[in-house]
Formats: structure tokens, C-alpha cells, sequence
């Protein structure tokens, strides 16, 4: 009796930590992600910064769309107009371009305003707090990578190796498709082939 009470409070003590782990789960470090979609180039972004040892270099009206300007590494993803007020934090590092394009506005968007200026400063929010889940998407129709002038590639700007302290563009090469015109023309051409000669076997 007393060994299947014992098991019975293991199996919920189990239970109660594995709960916990999978109901607490802090945001993931903040990654913006442009990828074809049909004609258009889209961008999403989801995730969270800790602004410990960032610092607070400006705070900024904005009331423009979002948008990407690669040579200078530069984009702002968020709603299509915003009449809202963003800090800037400065004290990150890394690229200083992910590309050679000039400015580009997206058509549409949504979400939360967020970005990264020139390689090292940090766009959030006005009275965004450490950890917050931030999520945001902008879109740019009839576009491609080539047209906004972005290279592909994982581009990180950070603080430091701490959780949540980068900032990740990712822009993943181009898929080529698997089956092209030229190639199910040649599979064409075998089968009608195979099944003629086939045919022809038969007769003789």
C-alpha cells in the first residue's frame, strides 16, 4: 500500500514539474524573416528583447509605413501607417548592410513597430518592457529579393550572449522548383517513348 502511494506522489510531482516547464515558456529572441510569397516579399517578425545595457538614445514620433533599406541595414517592420511614438536604443552590433537596395515601403502591415537602424540601433515600442512578446508583418507587392535589393543570408545584430538580446533577419535563398517545364517535357517524351516501343515489342 505504502509503495503505491509512494508512486502515486512521484507520478504527480512528475507531472506538476513537466506542467510548469511547458506552460512557462519565455519568449524567444526577436527574428524578422522575409520570404516569397507567390509575387509579393513578405516579412514577419515575432519574439522578445532584454534591453539591459541597451540605452536610450532617442524617442521618435512615427507616421509612415514600414520598410527595408538594405544597403545601410535598415527596417522597420509594423502597421501600414502609424501615428505612434518608438524608443530607439543604441548599443548594438553587428552587419552594416544585408544588401544593396535603397528604401522600399511596404504596401501593407501589422502589428507592433519594430526594427533595426543603421547596424546598431534597436526600434521598440514607446514603454516596451524587457521580455514582452513582440509580433509584427509587413508585406511588399509584385516585389522579389532581387527588386528590393536584399542578399540572402542570417543576418544577427546583438548586445550580447545573453537570452533575447539579438536581433535575426533571415532572408533564405530561393527554392528552385523541383519539376521545371523542360523536365516534365523530357518525362513526357520518355513515357510516350517507352510505351511505343513497348507497343511495337508486342506486335512483332
Amino acid at each position: 500500500m505504502k509503495t503505491l502511494i509512494a508512486g502515486a506522489i512521484r507520478c504527480s510531482l512528475m507531472f506538476l514539474v513537466t506542467a510548469s516547464l511547458f506552460s512557462v515558456r519565455p519568449a524567444q529572441a526577436y527574428t524578422v524573416t522575409l520570404e516569397q510569397v507567390g509575387s509579393n516579399v513578405v516579412a514577419t517578425g515575432s519574439g522578445a528583447f532584454n534591453l539591459r545595457g541597451l540605452t536610450l538614445s532617442n524617442v521618435i514620433a512615427i507616421n509612415q509605413r514600414g520598410f527595408v533599406r538594405a544597403f545601410d541595414a535598415t527596417m522597420l517592420t509594423g502597421p501600414s501607417f502609424t501615428n505612434g511614438t518608438v524608443n530607439f536604443y543604441s548599443g548594438l552590433t553587428g552587419p552594416t548592410s544585408f544588401g544593396s537596395g535603397s528604401m522600399f515601403l511596404a504596401d501593407t502591415g501589422t502589428g507592433d513597430f519594430v526594427g533595426i537602424a543603421l547596424g546598431e540601433f534597436l526600434s521598440v515600442p514607446l514603454g516596451y518592457l524587457s521580455g514582452a512578446p513582440l509580433s509584427d508583418s509587413m508585406t511588399f507587392n509584385n516585389a522579389t529579393f532581387a527588386s528590393l535589393g536584399v542578399t540572402p543570408g542570417t543576418y544577427v545584430w546583438s548586445r550580447g550572449t545573453g537570452a533575447n538580446q539579438n536581433f535575426t533577419l533571415e532572408i533564405p535563398a530561393a527554392v528552385p522548383e523541383s519539376g521545371s517545364s523542360f523536365g516534365l517535357l523530357l518525362l513526357s517524351f520518355a513515357v510516350l517513348f517507352g510505351a511505343s516501343r513497348s507497343r511495337s515489342l508486342r506486335l512483332a
